[in-house]
């Protein structure tokens, strides 16, 4: 998956939700009022302020570990630097806070740092000194593809008001949309990224707004609608073409009246004025072949080609903010649609964002506008119901109600050029710090296990072997004589313990295995888990992967009888992207009717090898 270019949930047992999300739709496009439903990844309970604003303070105020903010920011500072080759970015905005706090708000590196690209060399040529900018904490950035939740979310305004239909099909809107095949394409689709359209197109090499739409109108879906996923601008482009013909206002008017004036989002807009550029990053040296337009240093103007051709404004580019503004959007998200005395959605439509209408395609789960549980730029925040959105000039915004954490990475990763970064690296790296900066209780005690949240590892937790051939008597037993009486007969053992587990689904799973030839061969443990007022679960497979809920279960295993059996846990990761990790906790072992280990004893939480697992306060 690039950054800007399954089974239903239910398994076939019933509805998915977004067959309840479309049951909750009222004839004509009006939300109904009942909560649209959680789903699996249930967020935490409703702030007991739901409207509260932000203000800066303290890790501690905000709940979260103040080392992994620190690290937050040393190692975004390490993109500055050869990452591998160039710099990832000049400099970036880094915003991090959680409830209403926000704990972090740091600027790195520089907004203005070069004047030209040389593509012989390939190195930027610096501007002097003197006329090199560093960022600000209200340095503003074009976010490129970032500008698409602001379209989405004021098409969820006109969902809410009626005058939009998510099923109605876009042609009902724009009759001359329907040309080359796309007659049946739905408003629904634009949002989630599923009407077939190709990626992009060259709108810029037409010489008039008529012409350019008319490339739309005759630009044939790769496949038929609502049976792909793939990204594409021209999806956002053809939103605002449909809310500009309803409302009957252009684009930058509706977020001005809908969204950043109610918001007091005063440093959000399209075309900033030119008193704004020394606050402003600038972005590439735009020039042939890299770039479609020639247009030399980008600076207070839209980096994307098809945005600058349409005026600076439009749905899939073109607005820029600064890290704080897009924090009050965020939080005003998480409280459900409000700040302070403003309301601009009502919770059931914020439900939208955060729910997933992508079950046909696992791996590209969307809500409306919004990309959802996508490790690759969300690190470790990444839960089923995690929202956000990049931007190609290396801009991203991250919401996770479960723990009620935002955070926002404004980077210039284009600036000079932008084939010198690669990859999301450094937005996954920040959003793995900040869900390690949200504390994880142990179960008991002061400690429990901890897998860490290492890339390309494999961590193992071993326990001493132990004695499980355990007896228990068995009563009604008959000998050959037809005498009766009881007998004995090895049990094995039981294993308690309790669990908690959220990793990359698929790619970085935990196992529990055990040994009775001393570790020469290991076995998979099935076991069971279960969380309050749930249902049990069964692994038949002495396996995790994925997201667990982001809280302890209580694990049972039924073990073996073997006179030395060894248990251990196995955790692994891919290269790639990790999860939170896995923490376990109060280890018992049982076997006919005696102790055989618990870890409540200081003797014997001592025979625990572990490798690559560290004992862990939070």
């Amino acid at each position: 998956m690039t950054e800007d270019t399954a089974d239903s949930e239910t398994g076939g047992r019933g509805p998915t939700r977004r067959h309840l999300v479309r049951r909750a739709l009222a004839l004509g496009g009006a939300l109904a009022v009942a909560p649209f439903p959680a789903g699996p990844a249930k967020a935490v309970p409703p702030p007991r302020h739901p409207h509260r604003t932000l203000r800066h303070g303290s890790p501690e105020r905000a709940g979260l570990l103040p080392d992994h903010l620190r690290r937050l920011v040393t190692d975004a500072e390490t993109f500055l630097g050869p990452s591998p080759e160039h710099p990832w970015y000049a400099g970036a905005v880094l915003l991090a806070g959680r409830g209403d706090t926000v704990a972090l708000h740091q600027p790195i590196g520089m907004a203005v740092r070069y004047s030209a690209y040389d593509a012989k060399t390939d190195t930027g040529v610096e501007f002097p000194a003197e006329r090199q900018i560093p960022m600000a904490t209200d340095t503003v950035f074009d976010l490129a593809s970032v500008s698409k939740l602001f379209t989405s979310l004021l098409a969820v305004q006109q969902l809410e008001r009626g005058t939009l239909e998510l099923e109605a099909r876009v042609a009902a809107y724009l009759p001359d949309f329907a040309g080359a095949g796309k007659q049946d394409v739905t408003i629904r689709q634009l949002l989630t990224h599923t009407s077939g359209f190709r990626a992009w197109l060259p709108l810029y090499k037409a010489p008039s707004r008529e012409e350019k739409l008319r490339l739309i109108w005759n630009e044939a879906p790769l496949s038929p609608p609502g049976t792909t996923y793939l990204y594409s601008d021209l999806n956002l482009i053809s939103l605002q073409l449909v809310l500009e013909e309803i409302t009957g206002h252009p684009l930058d008017a509706l977020l001005r009246n809908e969204i950043t004036a109610p918001l007091g989002l005063h440093s959000t807009r399209y075309n900033p004025p030119a008193a704004w550029k020394p606050r402003i990053a600038a972005t590439e040296d735009a020039r042939p072949p890299w770039s479609g337009l020639d247009r030399g240093l980008v600076w207070g103007e839209v980096h994307d080609e098809n945005a600058f051709s349409l005026g600076g404004v439009a749905g899939h580019a073109g607005v820029f903010s600064c890290a704080w503004d897009l924090a009050v959007l965020g939080r005003t998200l998480l409280n459900g649609g409000a700040y302070g005395p403003t309301r601009i959605l009502a919770p059931e439509s914020v439900e939208l964002l955060f729910t997933d209408f992508n079950t046909a395609f696992p791996g590209d789960e969307h809500g409306l506008g919004f990309e959802l549980y996508q490790h690759w730029y969300m690190g470790a925040m990444a839960t089923p119901r995690t929202a956000g959105h990049t931007g190609f000039t290396g801009t991203s915004l991250v919401l996770d109600p479960t723990t009620d954490s935002f955070l926002i990475v404004l980077g210039n990763s284009v600036h000079p050029v932008r084939t010198w970064r690669s990859g999301s690296a450094p937005r996954a790296v920040a959003g793995n710090n900040l869900a390690r900066a949200v504390p994880v209780r142990p179960a008991r005690g002061r400690t429990s296990w901890f897998s860490g949240m290492a890339t390309a590892a494999s961590a193992t937790l071993t326990l001493p072997a132990l004695d499980t051939t355990g007896s228990a008597k068995t009563k009604g037993t008959t000998d050959s004589t037809g005498r009766t009486g009881s007998t004995t007969a090895d049990t094995g053992g039981r294993l308690r313990c309790a669990l908690w587990w959220d990793t990359e689904p698929r790619s970085d799973t935990l196992f529990l295995e055990a040994s009775a030839d001393g570790g020469t061969s290991w076995e998979p443990v099935p076991f069971t888990t279960v969380r309050d007022g749930e249902e049990v679960r069964e692994h038949p497979t002495g396996s995790v992967t994925g997201w667990s809920g982001r809280v302890w279960h209580r694990l049972h295993a039924d073990l073996p009888g073997a006179r030395r059996l060894t248990l251990r846990w196995r955790y692994t990761t891919d290269r790639l992207y990790v999860g939170r990790g896995v923490y376990v906790d109060g280890v018992r072992v049982e076997s006919g009717g005696r102790v055989l280990f618990d870890e409540a004893r200081p003797t014997d939480a001592a025979r625990i090898e572990a490798a690559g697992w560290t004992p862990s306060e939070n």
